[in-house]
């Protein structure tokens, strides 16, 4: 309610009183940047620039989504709870925008966090109507951020690179886009396997955290070392580098994210003041009075390597395990199935689990139900005939044995055929055959 007031305000007071706009940094060509209105309903913002001209940002996918999506999770359901001590008044309280200014200015980041009016929408969006979501993705990062952190610092990238997840997927493993990303990272399938990420029928490992984020963290390296630029990075892992490219030969050769702003897709517009606002809010959420949802470290697990085709629900049967807790902790298998046959495959397990696995595993492997896959078939003989004016049917190989003075022309009277086919499905040449021996007529 107080954020719906705000923006109400704002928006009369910036339709009545334009020249007291708040100053933020310009965007190249744009000029300064009014942001008429945030449609909540639409996931766009709206700005115009010092021209007139109106034009549409999209928000990231993510700042759309659904906090009961994110809540029915197995992690949230098991190790998150909402923090019943917290004090903090459900409100967003309203800073002038030097404030905001100056927190940007002393996170302790590689990358630039510059303020703009997109920015400020941005964290408006986070600390206001997303708050709740907020809450809960500052509970999940206990999960994610080492996982992050690691990666990132494997290949000695800034560690803000953290939030792109945020923004990206809302810590959501299972994500997936209306374009087909997939994945905390949102992985698009190509780019997935050029970064040595496994995706088939039956595996996908672009739901998976760990190697996700790996290859993740190697696929920005390779954009800073083509762009040399972060924001052009980021921008770059939004709509791909041939997209920063054209945008560039745009603006006439201009390599800074803010000079080429204009000539970027309308997501990626939306994309950095949505990363700059993910860096902002997980770091300053207090002072917009946002609770952390209280979080659990989960289980402890291992895994175990197995050899042969094995089902979620064979693994839940005999062990008695929770079907969920498996694919919570196996996100990477699509279709609750282990592929063992094609090649030697982890399975993930809290390590009270794993003993209990591998005492049971041949019970396990046993109650395979339709898991198993025939390798060789057979075809019955029957052989399918197409006569003219009739419709293909079916008949069954029929053979004789010859009898003393029969000749292939009162064999054939006898069923029906001809001498040539009789040939045929015989290997016969010419007219010679002998008693006792079996031809196939049909």
């Amino acid at each position: 309610m107080i954020r719906d007031i705000k923006e109400k305000t704002t928006c009369v007071v910036r339709r009545l009183f334009p020249f007291c706009l708040l100053a933020f940094l310009p965007l190249a060509a744009y000029g300064q940047i009014e942001v008429v209105d945030d449609n909540d309903e639409d996931d766009e913002i709206d700005v115009v620039d010092a021209q007139g001209n109106r034009e549409e940002i999209d928000f990231p996918e993510a700042m759309s989504y659904n906090l009961d999506s994110l809540m029915g999770q197995y992690m949230s359901k098991t190790y998150m709870t909402y923090d019943n001590d917290c004090q903090m008044r459900d409100e967003n309280p309203m800073y002038p925008k030097e404030v905001y200014i100056e927190r940007l200015h002393r996170l302790p980041t590689v990358m630039e966090m510059p303020y703009n009016e997109v920015v400020q929408t941005c964290i408006d969006r986070y600390t206001g109507r997303l708050r709740r979501q907020v809450s809960w993705m500052l509970g999940a990062s206990n999960f994610y951020m080492p996982i992050f952190e690691e990666a990132l610092d494997a290949y000695q990238l800034p560690l803000e690179l953290k939030y792109l997840p945020i923004i990206e997927s809302a810590l959501n493993p299972v994500a997936v886009s209306r374009a087909g990303a997939a994945g905390l990272w949102q992985f698009m399938l190509p780019t997935g396997k050029a970064y040595g990420l496994d995706v088939n029928s039956l595996v996908d490992e672009r739901r998976d955290p760990l190697k996700a984020s790996y290859a993740a963290a190697h696929y920005l390296s390779d954009l800073y070392k083509l762009f040399g630029d972060w924001n052009l990075v980021i921008a770059a892992y939004n709509c791909g580098p041939e997209n920063i490219n054209k945008a560039i030969r745009r603006a006439g050769g201009e390599t800074d994210y803010w000079k080429i702003y204009p000539y970027l897709p309308r997501e990626t517009r939306g994309y950095v003041p949505a990363f700059i606002a993910a860096n902002y809010v997980m770091n300053y959420y207090c002072e917009h009075n946002i609770c952390p949802m209280h979080s659990e470290l989960p289980v402890k697990t291992d895994t175990v390597m197995v050899d042969r085709n094995v089902s979620f629900e064979q693994v839940a049967t005999v062990c008695g395990l929770d079907m969920q807790m498996l694919r919570s902790l196996n996100p990477s298998y699509r279709r609750d199935v282990v592929p063992g046959n094609t090649a030697l495959s982890p399975l993930r397990l809290p390590v009270t689990e794993v003993a209990r696995f591998i005492d049971m595993q041949d019970s396990v492997y046993a109650a395979n139900g339709n898991l198993q896959k025939r390798a060789v078939v057979e075809i019955p003989q029957e052989e399918v005939t197409v006569k003219k004016g009739k419709k293909r049917g079916r008949d069954r190989a029929k053979w004789v044995t010859v009898r003393r003075g029969d000749t292939l022309s009162n064999i054939a009277r006898r069923n029906g055929t001809s001498v040539n086919n009789i040939r045929r499905l015989n290997g016969i040449r010419g007219n010679s055959i002998r008693a006792g021996k079996k031809l196939r007529v049909r």
